[in-house]
């Protein structure tokens, strides 16, 4: 198995077993060519302009989203501290837009003049359907796990030994590659898990359903993003 999968099944549970049963998906949204451009010093920094402008618009999406996740977990959840988790990535969020604002004036791109790529659209449309009162704090939880494990460990890659990631996309890397978020995602899993362990057959199959889809709107990003 690889290593970046091995790390994120070191807990056993429902979300590990969906890993090990299609890791090819799972290199593919975390091991893109876009991803090892970054690492091998490669990449088009068009690439990275574009990306930058449209993840900014992703973020302004999330932001409702990771919202409903916390809403949800207040009304459902059998644990208190999951409401802590889930209010620490909220208020990250407020500094990663100040931080899209900063990269994208040292870049030259005028996020105000940035126009969402169908890709990114779908994407959004795929949160806006899980912040219903009819999904499920299991299901909406997981595509949140999903969401930021993918980043986290694509960016930590870059970080490796032996990366040859270019100084000026460091930070970037940092952002998501850094133990601190790690640790969160880890946190995240957690709770996926532990409520995938008493969820309905039903909810299982939802959960399962959304955490492949979520894969698959990255990989469609990471494509989107390289041009």
């Amino acid at each position: 198995m690889e290593a970046g999968l091995e790390q994120v099944a070191e807990v056993e549970g429902t979300t590990a077993t969906w890993l090990k049963k299609d890791p090819l998906m799972y290199t593919a949204a975390t091991r893109h060519p876009m991803i090892l451009s970054i690492r091998d010093g490669s990449i088009d920094l068009s690439s990275f302009r574009r990306w930058l402008g449209q993840d900014y618009l992703f973020v302004r999406a999330f932001v409702p989203f990771v919202s409903s996740v916390l809403l949800k977990a207040c009304r459902e959840s059998d644990d208190n501290s999951d409401m802590e988790v889930l209010l620490s990535g909220l208020a990250a969020l407020n500094d990663e837009i100040a931080w899209f604002k900063k990269e994208a004036s040292k870049w030259g791109v005028v996020l105000s003049s940035i126009a969402p790529q169908k890709v990114n659209e779908d994407y959004c449309r795929f949160l806006e359907s899980l912040m219903g009162p009819d999904v499920e704090y299991t299901v909406a939880v997981t595509a949140l796990w999903a969401i930021e494990l993918v980043y986290q460990q694509s960016f930590a890659y870059c970080l490796e030994e032996g990366s040859r990631t270019p100084p000026e996309l460091a930070e970037t890397c940092r952002r998501w590659g850094n133990e601190g978020f790690g640790q969160y995602c880890r946190s995240l899993q957690k709770i996926a898990d532990r409520r995938l362990l008493r969820a309905t057959n039903e909810e299982l199959k939802k959960a399962q359903a959304v955490f492949f889809r979520v894969l698959e709107h990255e990989v469609e990003f990471w494509n989107m993003s390289r041009g």
